[in-house]
């Protein structure tokens, strides 16, 4: 029996590669969130099902079947749209993981259920590299959204034995992300313009969206009523600076980027996830950031040339 998968925020960046992966395994994939396309469209991406609604108890129960995993991928997605309207950002990220937990011990209970989390909940951190035992200390509305979260999680795994996992992602990147600091980069240095804001200093660890997405799918195998959590990145970091000065030879004539000094609000200072708990899993990070950041032009440069022909 097709076995099924329910993503919610299966129109987002990491949403839409999580149901593609599961259709190439042989779920059978539904997806819930806002998006804009027609039947024909959700199809090839692998979605059999598909409502662009509000995410709520009565929506998820609405779509076709029972789902053996859910993904739940919806949810606020800027630190900076966080602060400037964190009502919405609350609304987006906490009431729509507690409708998916109180839809699963309604209707799903067996189902396991990921949670993506974010590196936010950390907020700035004095040592690196950082561990799930690493205090959380958020510093923006996003990071706070995104612990309550977890908080809920962990919660309805006690109380109620629903099977849940929680990965905690770090900086994901890929194909199709138009958003952050690799797709500001490539408008910039498309047209010229080397100036960023902060320091250059500022350090992340990046994973591209096929491992992070191979780390949900191994996070689902491991939901529990005990909720583990665990950290998703690539175990290495790089500054800001460094990121740049790779990206910059694949536009020609790139000038050296230069940097305001002035941070943005909300922006840690160094994120480097310590990954011994999904390494321990099985997992490893498989794509290298040089291939990644030439696959992510490659891709940006595609969907420019489209952009600039309609």
């Amino acid at each position: 029996m097709t076995r099924l998968a329910l993503v919610t925020g299966a129109a987002g960046f990491l949403g839409g590669h999580v149901v593609r992966h599961f259709f190439a395994a042989g779920f059978r994939v539904v997806g819930i969130g806002h998006g804009r396309r027609s039947k024909t469209e959700w199809a090839k991406i692998g979605l059999s099902d598909w409502r662009s609604c509000d995410i709520d108890i009565s929506a998820l129960a609405d779509l076709s079947g029972v789902p053996d995993v859910i993904v739940h991928c919806a949810g606020g997605s800027s630190v900076l749209q966080s602060i400037e309207h964190p009502a919405e950002d609350f609304r987006r990220t906490v009431n729509t993981t507690r409708e998916v937990l109180e839809y699963a011990r309604l209707h799903a209970a067996e189902a396991c259920i990921v949670f993506p989390s974010s590196a936010a909940v950390y907020g700035q951190v004095t040592h690196l590299p950082i561990t799930e035992t690493t205090p959380l200390a958020p510093i923006s509305p996003y990071g706070s959204h995104k612990q309550l979260s977890e908080e809920l999680c962990r919660n309805y795994a006690a109380r109620y034995g629903l099977k849940i996992a929680v990965v905690r992602l770090f900086s994901v990147y890929g194909p199709g992300l138009r958003k952050q600091l690799l797709w500001e980069a490539c408008e910039k240095l498309r047209v010229g313009d080397t100036t960023f804001a902060g320091t250059g200093r500022e350090r992340r660890d990046w994973l591209q969206v096929v491992d992070a997405v191979s780390l949900l799918t191994m996070a689902a195998e491991r939901a529990s009523s005990i909720c583990p959590i665990a950290n998703g990145g690539s175990g290495s970091a790089m500054t800001v600076e460094q990121v740049l000065q790779r990206l910059a030879p694949l536009f020609p004539e790139a000038a050296p980027a230069k940097f305001s000094g002035v941070s943005r609000p909300g922006d840690p200072l160094g994120y480097e996830a310590e990954i011994s708990l999904a390494r321990g899993w099985g997992w490893r990070p498989g794509v290298g950031f040089d291939r990644g950041i030439a696959d992510y032009v490659q891709w940006y440069l595609e969907a420019t040339a489209l952009r600039s022909a309609s």
